[in-house]
């Protein structure tokens, strides 16, 4: 009897589901369904980067004074990594700093690092940006072919830049070529940055200074313009197997630059930048607010890595990373 009635039961249990009970049960699969939908969507946001150090999209904003580098830096980067894109700018380094503030931008190629205070300002936000030093640069000084100096001092740079020596026979009798007009790349510019922050200490340029909107045309105005002192990066004339180095080399003269009226004068050359003898050098930053494992750190590690040093020791800058051999020449 108690086997049978069990058996019964057994039976009852397992009859087929009324349309009550089978409505109730499709009801909480759905809701289960939904739920697992949601905690999935949720893992796999839209706005979650997709990047990776070789692969995905990456804005870049380069200080114009290296647009010649940069393209190669890139070109190669893509050439060997397909799927990575590098979208880049070339600006002036005021607007690239503004541009990596405002988030436009992941990462910045710029003629200095981030001051205590800007490094704050990212903070307080959350963000920790990486410097990395890539390489060393120089401002060349340049001239008029027609110009008969060929050296200056950096006392006569900075008197010239303070309007107290405003006419070439100032500085040399010799020299007629009247009043003298300096002109930089860009007023947002590195180059003009520099030479007021580092040479006049804060002080203004006087009004026979001003600019032009690229290094490019720097040259033009100095080729056209005897009278004429301009101011550029160093790496838009310092590969010498590049065809664009040598056309601006036929237009302008380089000057050499002396630390003092004793001193013996040098040019910007590699060697010279490396020494120091040269005045005017400066170190070359990437500064990266993506600090995740993203393409903008893997662009900066390539830069910053052999091949890249190799293209900046080839364009005619020191790279940061890469040694660099001197050889001294006796030519006696």
């Amino acid at each position: 009897m108690l086997l049978t009635a069990d058996i019964k039961v057994k039976k009852v249990g397992l009859k087929p589901f009324d349309n009550y009970t089978r409505m109730l049960l499709q009801n909480k699969l759905l809701s289960i369904f939904i739920i697992a939908l949601v905690i999935s969507s949720c893992s796999t946001q839209p706005n979650e980067p997709t990047d990776t150090p070789t692969s995905g999209d990456v804005s870049v904003v380069v200080d114009e004074s290296f647009q010649q580098l940069f393209d190669t830096e890139i070109y190669t980067f893509q050439a060997l990594y397909p799927r990575a894109k590098v979208h880049a700018k070339y600006l002036s380094e005021k607007e690239a700093l503004q541009r990596l503030i405002n988030d436009s931008c992941k990462v910045v190629v710029m003629c200095r690092d981030l001051t205590k205070a800007e490094r704050k300002n990212f903070e307080a936000s959350n963000l920790f940006p990486i410097s990395t030093k890539i390489a060393e640069d120089a401002i060349a000084i340049l001239v008029n072919p027609e110009n008969t100096d060929s050296t200056i001092t950096v006392d006569d740079i900075k008197s010239i830049l303070l309007g107290k020596d405003s006419v070439w026979n100032q500085l040399n009798k010799k020299n007629n070529l009247g009043k003298i007009t300096v002109v930089f790349d860009n007023s947002g510019s590195a180059n003009a940055r520099y030479m007021q922050d580092t040479l006049l200490k804060g002080k203004s340029f006087s009004k026979n200074a001003f600019a032009v909107k690229s290094n490019p045309e720097v040259i033009d105005y100095v080729n056209k313009n005897k009278n004429a002192i301009g101011m550029l990066s160093v790496n838009w004339i310092s590969d010498m197997d590049d065809s664009i180095t040598h056309n601006f080399l036929k237009k302008v003269k380089v000057l050499e630059v002396k630390k003092d009226s004793v001193s013996e004068g040098f040019k910007p050359y590699q060697a010279y930048i490396k020494t120091k003898d040269y005045p005017f050098t400066r170190d070359v930053y990437m500064i990266n607010r993506q600090t995740r494992a993203g393409l903008g750190m893997g662009f900066v590690s390539f830069v910053a890595g052999d091949k890249g040093q190799l293209m900046i020791l080839k364009a005619g800058l020191i790279p940061a990373i890469a040694p660099v051999r001197l050889v001294e020449i006796n030519t006696k």
